[in-house]
């Protein structure tokens, strides 16, 4: 039978066997601060490979060995786990970093414990350090961290156990404009992220099962009674050993402002279109169906607006004729918009109204359509009309009338498309010439086959050709083509030389 001593011996073999070949790594240390044996996951987590290497003692250990707290508040004398367990304390899961001597930075993250093994006298009789390697997993949570920091998506998250949030990024406080000691420590429910939330339930429910939480709409508290409109989903995550939701939000404030600014200007739109004096209406780009049309559209054409709406101008024949529509169509749709063009707009009961019309694209509501707005200009086509027939009347005596007032009679009477001239006097006879000059003196067929001694069938056929030649289709038209030209009658019959083209 062996002594006490030898049977300590044995048990302390016995346990050293039992605990040699964990990968935790056990330090073993007397009561007289002698470390007595360290199995080779603790030497390893120290970067050696002897006893001695990692010290004989307690002391010796923290001369080798430099500890701090992950904040970088080194370990002094007393405060070294080794210490607080020759002090008889038992603890759980300190984490310190440790470095060889003389290192500026640390090697090793260590997640210590410690047991008080006592004898048949409830005395201490040996002190065991528990030590796990922890250095992978603090690298990849400060990495997570560093990420989580960096990113400018605004991000929250909560410790599952109890429901309170243990990290806060910038992105989140910029955007809400919270001090961050303000966040950290809240419970989900002090900062409720999901209020006003239609699926604030679920997402309740969601949390409390550790599971993903779907996007949802939610308005935001923010410091000041106010609250921002918010996207937020909440992502299943582990930190260490626990679990935690990881929330993450967009900012939909922009979006609401944009909406609201939208809705104000299609609000002080719709106004000016309703009240506008002048027709206006608005249909889609795309077969040009009729959305709205203003009171003084209906005023103008007849049309009510529930008989228009949905309908095309082709159906409701809108125009004079199917070649005006497609004519204005195709402009549209080539160029985007056009300004100024003269067209006859048709009424419900058949009535033409000769008319200005203008158009462009718009958006409304975020659909591309097409705004029509139309000018009535009959009554002022009418008074052209009758200055110019009034000025006819008194075309038998030309010659008091000045240039200026010949060349705006010919522009209003004959308008010429842009870029395009009539024909010039090389295209008439000397024969013909001599005829219109006669003409343009306020002359009639008899008297100009007197003065030519011509037949009066004679001179109606020069005349016909002349209007051919010059493009013209009325004798007022022919004697302002004259006049422009400075062909005088008497000049051409006498053989004078006249104004070149």
């Amino acid at each position: 039978m062996v002594d006490t001593l030898d049977g300590r011996t044995v048990e302390r073999r016995q346990l050293q066997q039992i605990i040699g070949g964990l990968s935790e790594g056990v330090i073993l240390i007397d009561p007289d601060q002698t470390i007595n044996w360290a199995n080779d996951a603790a030497l390893r987590m120290h970067g050696v490979a002897t006893l001695e290497g990692l010290g004989r003692t307690v002391d010796e250990y923290r001369h080798r060995f430099q500890l701090r707290y992950r904040n970088n508040h080194p370990l002094t004398e007393g405060a070294y786990p080794a210490d607080r367990v020759l002090a008889g304390e038992v603890f759980a899961d300190v984490v310190v970093e440790v470095a060889r001597t003389g290192e500026a930075e640390p090697e090793w993250v260590h997640r210590v414990r410690s047991l008080v093994l006592t004898d048949g006298r409830d005395q201490p009789d040996c002190l065991v350090l528990v030590v796990t390697d922890a250095t992978d997993e603090i690298q990849a949570i400060e990495r997570f961290e560093r990420a989580f920091n960096a990113n400018p998506a605004p991000a929250l998250i909560c410790r599952i156990s109890d429901l309170r949030f243990i990290r806060v990024n910038q992105g989140f406080l910029d955007m809400t404009g919270y001090a961050r000691e303000a966040i950290v420590g809240r419970s989900v429910y002090e900062l409720d992220v999901m209020s006003g939330a239609d699926k604030r339930e679920l997402g309740k429910e969601r949390l409390a099962a550790w599971s993903t939480i779907p996007q949802m709409e939610a308005c935001l508290p923010l410091p000041e009674a106010e609250s921002k409109l918010v996207i937020v989903a909440g992502q299943p995550i582990e930190i260490g050993d626990e679990k935690c939701m990881l929330f993450t939000f967009a900012d939909l404030e922009p979006r609401r402002k944009a909406e609201s600014a939208l809705r104000n200007s299609e609000e002080k739109f719709a106004k000016t279109f309703r009240l506008a004096p002048v027709p206006m209406k608005i249909c889609t780009l795309d077969g040009f169906r009729i959305l709205d049309v203003n009171d003084a559209f209906v005023k103008e054409t007849g049309w009510s607006t529930d008989e228009v709406i949905g309908r095309s101008p082709a159906e409701i024949e809108l125009w004079d004729a199917a070649s005006t529509r497609r004519k204005l169509e195709k402009e549209l749709i080539e160029g985007g918009s056009f300004r100024g063009r003269e067209a006859k707009l048709k009424t419900k009961n058949g009535a033409v109204i000769d008319s200005l019309v203008s158009a462009d694209t718009v958006t409304i509501g975020g659909e591309v359509c097409v705004l029509d707005v139309f000018q009535d200009i009959t009554e002022r086509k009418a008074t052209e009309m009758e200055l110019v027939d009034a000025i006819e009347q008194v075309m038998t005596d030309t010659t008091w009338f000045s240039r200026g007032v010949m060349e705006k009679l010919a522009t209003m009477r004959s308008p010429q498309p842009v870029g395009t001239t009539k024909a010039g006097l090389s295209n008439l006879t000397p024969k013909e010439r001599q005829v219109l000059g006669l003409v343009s003196q306020g002359l009639d067929d008899g008297e100009i086959a007197e003065k030519l001694f011509l037949s009066r069938t004679t001179i109606r056929n020069h005349v016909a050709r002349i209007y051919a030649k010059i493009d013209v289709h009325r004798r007022s038209e022919a004697i302002v083509w004259a006049r422009e030209r400075g062909i005088v009658g008497l000049d051409t019959v006498r053989g004078k030389k006249t104004k070149a083209d």
